[in-house]
């Protein structure tokens, strides 16, 4: 098949692109940072460098005979960034309206759209270790302000493309994707990433302690970027238009992956609780009974594997002094 994956310069984008690749699709790759600052970039596919808020750009890649669209672009970080940069975060909404609008000029057969847990109702996320949300659980509507409004107008966006123009769409709420090949520093990196960070530097410099945001007891569950693909892929392949969660049910506090890090790490380390710093909701995970009954799936990579992959990668990002200008750029 011939994908398009907008947004493929960026983390989860880029882990899609070389997957699509690997089973031997030919792959059209889009993102609005020159090319020098992909985190993954292959020359064997069409590689444009553009922004698809703009409705004439969305017609460019989709006139190079396209049949899938992934949808990864967006304006996003940690929730340093989103609490941030609201305004920026909402203004990704003119990326999925003109792709939307491209997709039914130009009869795209799949379109999907990456949206996020951060849609969820704030209320259900009140306390620590809460019951995974279930993809009802969005209505009534009181997302994250910014980032999570911007997520499920956009989702509404989808469903009514299809209901209007038969654009064939489907909706992944992501649930804090980490992996190896991502930001892990500059302000939009998200917790996995920042705490191996600060704990890789912590060793390698001798310091017995690091700054957490807010008081550690916040709760989250972790998807790991392999997991991640393979449900994406699954999701846009299954004969339905809902929306459907993407994420871990192995819910910890940061105070634990704190600790699960530092034992990776061989390195005991101390917490410098911030509690003026941004903190998001006190407790989030993902419910998985839809993607389980629907599609007879689930992730299942341990959350230790995938941070002893992710800090190793890390670690020796540091190390080897490769900590480059792209690594500060997740947009």
């Amino acid at each position: 098949m011939r994908y398009l994956v907008c947004g493929a310069g960026g983390f989860i984008g880029g882990h899609l692109v070389k997957n699509l690749m690997d089973e031997g699709h030919e792959v059209i790759c889009a993102d609005v940072k020159p090319k020098e600052f992909w985190f993954q970039i292959f020359e064997k596919n069409k590689n444009f460098s553009l922004d698809l808020k703009d409705y004439e750009n969305c017609k460019i890649v989709c006139q190079q005979d396209i049949d899938y669209v992934f949808n990864m672009a967006c304006n996003m970080g940690g929730m340093g960034f989103i609490e941030n940069n609201k305004a920026e975060c909402m203004l990704s909404v003119l990326i999925n309206t003109n792709m939307l609008r491209a997709c039914a000029e130009y009869k795209i057969k799949k379109y999907l759209f990456s949206s996020s847990a951060c849609v969820y109702n704030a209320d259900r996320q009140k306390h620590t270790f809460i019951k995974g949300l279930k993809e009802e659980d969005a209505y009534p509507a009181d997302p994250e302000d910014g980032y999570g409004w911007e997520k499920l107008f956009s989702e509404r966006m989808c469903r009514h493309f299809k209901e209007d123009f038969d654009v064939d769409t489907k909706i992944v709420r992501y649930h804090n994707v980490y992996g190896p090949l991502g930001t892990y520093d500059g302000g939009r990196e998200k917790a996995p990433a920042a705490i191996c960070r600060k704990i890789a530097i912590a060793k390698m410099k001798k310091i017995d302690t690091i700054d957490v945001w807010g008081d550690g007891e916040q709760t989250r569950s972790f998807m790991f970027i392999d997991d991640c693909i393979l449900g994406t892929k699954k999701i846009l392949n299954f004969n339905s238009n809902d929306a459907f969660n993407l994420g871990s049910e192995e819910q910890v506090s940061i105070n634990q992956m704190i600790d699960i890090i530092s034992k990776i790490a061989d390195y005991k380390i101390n917490k410098n609780y911030l509690l003026d710093k941004p903190k998001g909701v006190r407790g989030r995970s993902s419910d998985n009974t839809k993607i389980f009954n629907d599609l007879r799936w689930k992730p299942e990579i341990k959350l230790i594997d995938g941070l002893t992959k992710t800090y190793k990668w890390i670690y020796n990002e540091i190390k080897n002094n490769s900590n480059n200008f792209k690594y500060t750029r997740a947009y």
